[in-house]
């Protein structure tokens, strides 16, 4: 596509690589953090800073953000001060940020009071894929505002979907880390139990890798087990406050997740024990701890 006037509000461990990307393409990026230290590395890379979500808007023909949660969502999207009180008619609102999908709802009703455009924009995986371009996105709204995007989602995506007209993607996201996060204890309870077993830590991760449960979020975190490596790509306060969107989604669609509730706590319990901002993955120490296993579950901090 044509080179791009893009708005991008959030530049963190997520927003910032995937902004590069499109500035490695060409586009005109215009920037906006009230983090000032994630705003200025991604000035650095090339975006022009703005002052106000409302200067950002006026420069735009598409506004992304990446943001941490349900109210600073409904802050950046909804507010007199946010993106759809001042985007041009003709621009498109995507918001790639983990929210519930109650509060996208109340950003897309907005949107269509005010007749603005608003794409929901899921991705998938950490900041490590978002760099390498690597990223699975899935999107939900108006087919023709999708069309337009698309292109963009394309310079740090994989493999791009169009899930359905409304909050599709923003449930689909909650389906995808709650399969993680279940996934994340039962790796923990697995490796636990060989361990315990007399089984080699090496040699049972390798095994795990390359068998039918082998999957990619089990290889891409058998280098960092090997070393027990919890720093985080994905912390585990983080997982639980998507287990929280999970559990209330749950709710909203009356659908039962046992295993999420469980995991709930599980995370709940390595906060507690000081491991919050420790990788998701954090799950195979604690496991280790209930196990008696105490001489390997310490943590790997930086710099140990």
């Amino acid at each position: 596509m044509k080179s791009a006037r893009v708005g991008w509000i959030g530049c963190g461990k997520l927003g910032g690589p995937m902004a590069v990307h499109l500035l490695k393409a060409g586009h005109e990026v215009i920037a906006f953090d009230i983090d000032q230290e994630s705003l200025a590395a991604l000035v650095a890379r090339g975006a022009k800073p703005a002052t106000s979500i409302a200067q950002l808007c006026s420069a735009a023909d598409i506004v992304f953000s990446s943001l941490p949660d349900d109210r600073v969502l409904l802050a950046v999207g909804r507010s007199p001060d946010g993106v759809l009180a001042h985007l041009h008619e003709s621009a498109i609102f995507v918001d790639t940020s983990t929210v519930s999908p109650a509060a996208s709802a109340e950003v897309a009703s907005r949107a269509r009071e005010l007749g603005r455009r608003y794409l929901r924009v899921a991705v998938s995986g950490n900041p490590v894929l978002a760099e390498s371009a690597q990223l699975t996105a899935f999107a939900s709204g108006a087919s023709a505002d999708f069309a337009v995007v698309e292109p963009l989602l394309a310079h740090f995506s994989k493999r791009i979907f169009l899930v359905g007209s409304d909050e599709q993607a923003r449930t689909l996201k909650l389906v995808v880390n709650l399969m993680i996060a279940v996934s994340a204890g039962m790796l923990g309870e697995a490796l636990a139990l060989g361990e315990k077993g007399g089984l080699d830590w090496q040699q049972m991760l390798d095994v795990i890798s390359e068998s039918a449960v082998g999957s990619p979020m089990v290889r891409y975190k058998t280098p960092p087990l090997s070393k027990r490596d919890y720093r985080s790509t994905f912390s585990c306060e983080q997982m639980a406050k998507d287990l929280d969107l999970i559990l209330d989604a749950s709710a909203q669609y009356c659908a039962p997740v046992p295993l999420a509730a469980q995991m709930r706590q599980v995370y709940q319990a390595l906060i507690a024990g000081g491991s919050g901002a420790d990788d998701y993955i954090a799950t195979v120490a604690h496991a280790e701890r209930l196990a008696g296993l105490t001489a390997h579950a310490k943590r790997l901090l930086p710099g140990a």
